[in-house]
């Protein structure tokens, strides 16, 4: 999120990922992963039954199938940015709601149904920003993108009701032009299906003058017909420094960001969905039905109100 209209610079306060985070009831600070915070258990730290290399292979593979899904459903994404005073109220806001859809030759259509005037004027929105949104943020670790990444096991815990695998990843390497996550997952053990996702888009863009930054998030997944766990709630919260220079002072902004996905249906029965071996694809316009509850407490707080 670059600086607003008066084109100061920024750079993300160090406070160190962990410490930025703001997360949702149920959650925990990334520092103490084994404390039990509501929701949330202690970390198992015992070698699993099966080597951490093949419980990667296997929920790769399913988050390659949940990915070829996903492009089966259409959905609602609503995403607020706001920046927030000292007192804790909202001083600027960004609302967006956007159905996604798709043609009759399958390809992607976002139509923008609520869009109220931006009043954010202590930062921007960027291209990075709005690409995070739509990609980044309902984070997918795939086959064909496993190899990017070096993931490192850190146990098991149970999360509300749900055994999980817990992760930490980050990128390899950074190429240029391209942006990835870094920071933790946790995988839900029956279904090898990220569950969570807590962490960072990186890299940042921190040239003078050119400043480009993101918070880090938090995004939650439900498994809503049965079969995938889909993202249903994103947020992030964190104070971003920005330096002073000549002629001008530093000042930290307060950020919080919530992205919700909502109404999944399916809406075509093109392609065979093949989940445990077996065919589950549903009826062409057959609704998702919720089958499970989240992985963890999902907050049910609104700071915008409905479209």
């Amino acid at each position: 999120m670059p600086r607003g209209s008066r084109g100061f610079t920024l750079l993300l306060f160090l406070l160190g990922l962990a410490s930025l985070l703001a997360l949702p009831a149920g959650a925990q600070s990334l520092s103490t992963p084994g404390r039990p915070d509501q929701g949330y258990g202690p970390i198992d730290t015992s070698a699993p039954s099966i080597p951490p290399q093949t419980i990667i292979q296997e929920f790769a593979a399913k988050e390659t199938e949940f990915r070829e899904a996903l492009n089966n459903y259409t959905y609602q994404r609503d995403v607020t940015v706001e920046t927030i005073d000292s007192d804790g109220k909202a001083d600027g806001q960004y609302r967006e709601v956007v159905q996604i859809s798709y043609d009759d030759r399958g390809r992607k259509v976002e139509h923008v149904t609520f869009a109220p005037p931006n009043t954010l004027q202590r930062i921007s929105m960027s291209p990075s920003d709005m690409s995070d949104i739509e990609h980044r943020l309902p984070f997918v670790l795939t086959t064909e993108d496993i190899s990017q990444y070096t993931l490192i096991y850190v146990g098991k815990q149970k999360v509300d009701q749900v055994e999980t695998y817990v992760f930490d990843v980050a990128p390899k390497a950074i190429e240029k032009n391209h942006r990835y996550f870094q920071g933790r997952i946790w995988v839900d053990q029956k279904d090898l299906q990220i569950a969570i996702t807590s962490g960072k888009n990186v890299p940042d863009d921190t040239r003078k003058g050119h400043e480009d930054l993101s918070p880090p998030f938090t995004t939650y997944r439900q498994q809503v017909d049965g079969k995938y766990w889909f993202p249903v709630y994103t947020k992030a919260d964190a104070m971003l420094h920005f330096t002073g220079g000549n002629g001008y002072m530093g000042e930290d902004v307060h950020i919080r960001e919530i992205c919700r996905y909502t109404n999944y249906k399916q809406f075509r029965s093109t392609v065979k969905l093949i989940f445990q071996g077996q065919d589950v694809t549903n009826k062409a316009g057959q609704p998702a039905q919720s089958q499970q509850p989240p992985a963890t407490p999902v907050p049910s707080e609104d700071t915008s109100g409905a479209p």
